[in-house]
């Protein structure tokens, strides 16, 4: 058409075509949303779907009305990195046949300090001003209500500070409303006393990989049905929860992208490190951090993974948090391929036979795994771990359903005892204990002081010398470090038990602040008992090193 003209290349359409061009570095999740986009650009039209242009504009036209309000960016207008101008470009720009967005789901998963919440606030308040709703309810979601408020602060302080948006939006305490149309945007916290009478338009939900349960967004889900476009935001950062409703709405993101279920309604961008990168390679940080440079400080970053090789404790916080990759636990302890390697040299007890050794015994309940670990220090400062386990046999079955482990089959190739009945029987324990002991030189047994009064009696009557142990930092923390150091030096030779190793795959660390770590049952995914147990009989072994003589480490050897 004469006069016609083609609109100059808008941002988020340069991001686009640089990331199939590969000039922008993306993980393969990021790359799989774009091309997404583009190919339903071309037959989107086929399933009744159609892009506007100018509602995307429209959008992201609408943070130039808004301004940081703190950090180094104060009073400066917002402006959507690339990245984020994709995301607004394709939640807001996606139509259905009948007119209404396309998009009634977002699911946006990115590492820490990435100008999420900031961003989510601008969201927020283009839903409450500038979306054509009337009546509009916008609510910033989280597990307590002091979290939901950090994004909605953000959004009050960008309504103060924007001299377009000041004299619409009026705020009051936790709410920002504007009388003419009975619009509000509230935080919303899952421990208010009452989540009814929700009308939802827009819901913000930060950090869901937090929320425990799924009841949170089963409410918002459900307050959305007079809505004609009603849109929930799930912004996160990687969890560690496999069972969680992050993780369910994560996985099933995964395969949208992945093209294996069709689900038109459900956006995803999930930027996170690709299988086969190597997170020490900074050149790979990106893909976790598209802000990175700006929001995602080069410096920050290098001091948490300078600190990640380091601590096999903070690795997984490092991963997390940082690199967006989900772990099994908050903060996993032990390094696997570390742990492995180290229990690659065979483990014989004819070879220890004769040498002194510590032993640690974790009784856990009677219904669930107790363990026996002993510790015998080398003079060439290895140690070596010989454990034996219990499980009562007719919670066995019932446990491996559960847990989803093989307690069964360890049980056939000897790694567990079963003993019988639904508890444990502790006199089998300490018939074993005692066997041991006809073994082995065990100088000491360490024992939990917890449920564990009647068997530490019989076990001092049977002639060992028993130790109380706490399972406090105090006792704990320094044969934990130990330990640590141990796993790290590949210098502790457990023979690669299949329960061991599950085990040590499962521990969860805590830290206290001033730097006492110890084991953490209840963050820790399954049982942990032998590791526990372990800990103590390294702890004693490393309270009588010092004391020792070389022959009584090693025993007299006889020539």
């Amino acid at each position: 058409m004469a006069g016609s003209r083609r609109k100059a290349e808008h941002p988020a359409e340069r991001y686009i075509r640089e990331v199939l061009a590969g000039t922008v570095v993306v993980g393969r999740l990021v790359r799989l949303a774009v091309e997404r986009h583009v190919r339903d650009l071309d037959d989107g039209h086929k399933r009744g779907l159609r892009f506007d242009e100018d509602a995307a504009r429209h959008a992201i036209d609408f943070y130039g009305f808004l301004r940081h309000s703190k950090g180094e960016w104060a009073g400066e207008p917002f402006e959507l990195s690339p990245w984020q101008a994709f995301i607004t470009w394709s939640l807001f720009g996606w139509m259905r046949k009948n007119g209404t967005r396309r998009f009634r789901e977002a699911y946006e998963e990115v590492a820490r300090k990435n100008g999420k919440s900031t961003k989510i606030a601008g969201t927020g308040l283009y839903g409450l001003v500038a979306d054509g709703e009337p009546g509009a309810e916008i609510y910033s979601s989280a597990t307590k209500r002091e979290q939901a408020r950090i994004s909605h602060s953000e959004a009050v302080r960008m309504v103060k500070a924007s001299p377009d948006l000041s004299g619409l939006v009026k705020p009051f305490r936790d709410n920002l409303n504007i009388p003419g149309t009975a619009s509000k945007f509230e935080p919303l916290g899952a421990d208010a006393d009452t989540l009814d009478g929700l009308n939802i338009h827009m819901a913000l939900v930060d950090e869901l990989h937090a929320h425990k349960n799924r009841d949170m967004v089963d409410v918002l889900e459900t307050a959305t049905g007079s809505r004609r476009q009603p849109l929930i935001y799930y912004i996160t950062t990687a969890g560690y929860d496999r069972t969680s409703i992050c993780r369910e709405i994560h996985d099933r993101a995964v395969q949208v992208l992945e093209g294996h279920v069709p689900d038109d309604s459900l956006f995803a961008y999930i930027a996170t490190l690709d299988d086969d990168d190597d997170w020490t390679d900074e050149s790979v940080w990106v893909k976790a951090n598209p802000n990175i440079g700006v929001s995602a400080k080069w410096a920050k970053l290098r001091a948490g993974a300078e600190k990640a090789k380091e601590s096999l404790g903070y690795r997984n916080t490092f991963l997390r948090l940082h690199m967006n990759q989900w772990t099994q636990q908050s903060t996993k302890w032990i390094d696997m391929d570390a742990w492995t390697e180290s229990g690659q040299t065979p483990v014989a007890a004819e070879d220890v036979s004769g040498m002194p050794c510590f032993g640690g015994l974790d009784l856990s309940t009677t219904t669930d795994i107790s363990a026996w670990v002993m510790d015998f220090p080398l003079e060439d400062g290895n140690h070596v771990w010989l454990c034996r386990f219990w499980a009562p046999e007719e919670r066995a079955a019932q446990r491996q359903k559960k847990d989803q482990v093989p307690y069964l089959q360890w049980a056939k190739e000897g790694y567990i005892e079963l003993t019988p009945g639904d508890v444990i029987d502790y006199d089998v324990i300490r018939e074993r204990i005692n066997e041991d002991g006809k073994r082995f030189n065990i100088r000491e047994i360490a024992i939990d002081r917890w449920n564990a009064t009647q068997i530490s009696t019989q076990l001092d009557g049977d002639g060992f010398t028993v130790v109380p142990f706490g399972q406090g930092f105090a006792s704990m923390s320094a044969p934990s470090k130990e330990f640590e150091a141990l796993v790290i030096g590949r210098r502790l030779r457990h023979g690669n038990n299949p329960v061991l190793n599950w085990m040590a795959d499962n521990v969860a660390v805590k830290q206290d602040a001033a730097g006492n770590v110890k084991p953490d049952k209840e963050k820790s995914n399954e049982r942990i008992d032998g590791i526990v147990a372990g800990i103590m009989a390294t702890g004693r072994a490393l309270v009588n090193d010092s004391g020792m003589s070389v022959y009584a480490r090693r025993g007299v050897l006889v020539v």
